[in-house]
């Protein structure tokens, strides 16, 4: 049987009556679009099922979408980067094939880490948030941070009694990004509280790490070589390190300019 509109005095009436039970039941897309897509049918001559099949598919993709750019909110990036944007040829040693194949977020169900070491200016946080992104799209649970953010959070939750909450919030994460260690040094206690941090990560979610120190220089990070050991056997035993030994994008852009 094909769509036929409504047609009476009864029209208005039936109307409202829809426009209440949707935004009741918090259909705001079908509520915006079914007057639309019932002329369509009309026109494509639609049976019922098809018109109705059609409203709850755009109905689905909007919730969709306003779950994925939620998730990206919540995540805290200060700003947003796309693997698609990074210039690989212009970082040669980098291995291009192995970040695109990050990017289908298999290394999230592995519960494997990301690292990325280097100089200023070379891409670490442009690819740590291009990652994050993804995963948000994917709607996975993501939360970006600076180093001198996430120590600041842990201290502050050790004085007030709620380090242990607050912990375990961020080692259910599906993907925790820590950005910039190394351009602060930690006193042992902050240390100690960061080594707790990913103790509780370690195998159950995934963490992205960029720093600008290499490995044996962390020591330096934590006023403590033996806790900057624990910290990366955890975070090394399942991961992908990347050394980015190129030139700044900075002064790549600023030459432009």
């Amino acid at each position: 049987m094909a769509f036929t509109k409504t047609k009476g005095a009864s029209f208005q009436k039936e109307t409202d009556k829809m426009d209440f039970y949707l935004r009741s039941l918090s259909l705001h897309t079908v509520r915006n679009n079914y007057r639309t897509e019932a002329d369509n049918a009309v026109k494509a001559n639609l049976a019922y099922p098809d018109y109705l099949l059609r409203l709850v598919e755009q109905e689905v993709l909007s919730k969709i979408d306003r779950s994925i750019n939620r998730k990206i909110q919540i995540a805290g990036f200060p700003q947003l980067k796309r693997i698609e944007e990074f210039d690989f040829s212009y970082q040669p040693q980098l291995d291009e094939k192995l970040i695109r194949e990050l990017a289908s977020l298999h290394f999230l169900n592995e519960k494997k880490n990301v690292i990325f070491l280097g100089p200023p200016g070379v891409g670490k946080t442009h690819l740590a948030i291009a990652l994050g992104v993804k995963a948000a799209q994917a709607r996975k649970r993501v939360a970006f941070y600076s180093a001198e953010q996430i120590t600041a959070l842990l201290a502050a939750n050790d004085l007030s009694g709620l380090l242990g909450k607050f912990i375990d919030t961020l080692s259910r994460l599906d993907l925790l990004i820590i950005d910039e260690l190394g351009y602060i040094e930690l006193s042992k206690k902050t240390a100690s509280l960061f080594f707790r941090l990913i103790a509780k990560c370690y195998e159950k979610s995934s963490v992205i790490i960029t720093s600008n120190k290499p490995f044996e220089e962390w020591g330096g990070i934590f006023q403590d070589d033996v806790v900057a050991a624990a910290i990366l056997d955890r975070l090394l035993h399942h991961s992908y390190p990347f050394f980015i030994q190129g030139k700044s994008f900075r002064m790549k852009n600023l030459m432009q300019n």
